[in-house]
């Protein structure tokens, strides 16, 4: 983790403290809706915290995925020969790649049959 990263949650969590303690504070002494409106934003830095923790993730996958294309490079080949390798490794029948992936050979593995239960 970064440390703008911790920080951030750090932040997030404290102001989501002080509002849930100033809902209790507002429940035990002062209007019940304005208690409610400070645990439902209470609940707003929650959100932050996630969201930051799943930019955090995406930001380490980029991270990975631009290092690994690096060395592909290195190595001579492109990302788009590895993606276009897969994608044919993963091909199916001629039928399928004709129709646009909605019809299968009658012998090919991934032909699912139709049943007439309907």
């Amino acid at each position: 983790m970064h440390v703008s990263h911790r920080l951030l949650c750090g932040l997030y969590v404290l102001t989501s403290a002080g509002l849930a303690w100033t809902a209790v504070l507002e429940l035990l002494c002062g209007l019940v809706w304005a208690a409610l409106l400070f645990t439902a934003a209470s609940l707003v830095p929650v959100i932050a915290v996630v969201r930051e923790t799943v930019l955090h993730d995406e930001r380490r996958t980029v991270a990975a995925l631009r290092a690994q294309a690096a060395a592909a490079q290195g190595r001579g080949d492109g990302a788009a020969d590895e993606i276009v390798r897969s994608e044919l490794y993963a091909a199916c029948c001629e039928r399928w790649w004709t129709s646009c992936g909605t019809d299968h050979d009658a012998s090919c593995p991934h032909r699912i049959p139709r049943s007439s239960a309907a």
